[in-house]
């Protein structure tokens, strides 16, 4: 198993808008690829800034390249919703796992 994480700050002011907007929009495009069996978001806990809060959004799929064909042929748009909606008020970063038995 692969997991595709994705961790997300965003500004406190827009929080409850966007995470509706996540749910509503984005995790269905992203799904919508047929690329992930599941989808997972977390709240990370214990940060001190007042002025944004993260999210790890986490996309469990059986290969590398899968993730890699996400990323190659539909990453790009959907991300550019996310930066046309709420541009200068959130960062990224993505990181890739393998669960090792």
């Amino acid at each position: 198993m692969v997991l595709y994480n994705v961790t997300i700050g965003i500004d406190s002011d827009v929080e409850q808008e966007w995470l509706s907007w996540m749910k509503a929009t984005y995790i269905p495009k992203v799904m919508a690829t047929g690329l992930f069996k599941d989808c997972q978001i977390y709240k990370v806990l214990g940060q001190d800034e007042e002025a944004s809060v993260s999210y790890s959004f986490q996309y469990f799929t059986e290969s590398v390249d899968k993730v890699v064909d996400y990323l190659d042929n539909h990453a790009p748009s959907i991300v550019q919703l996310l930066h046309k909606n709420y541009k200068d008020k959130h960062v990224a970063f993505r990181t890739l796992l393998q669960q090792v038995d």
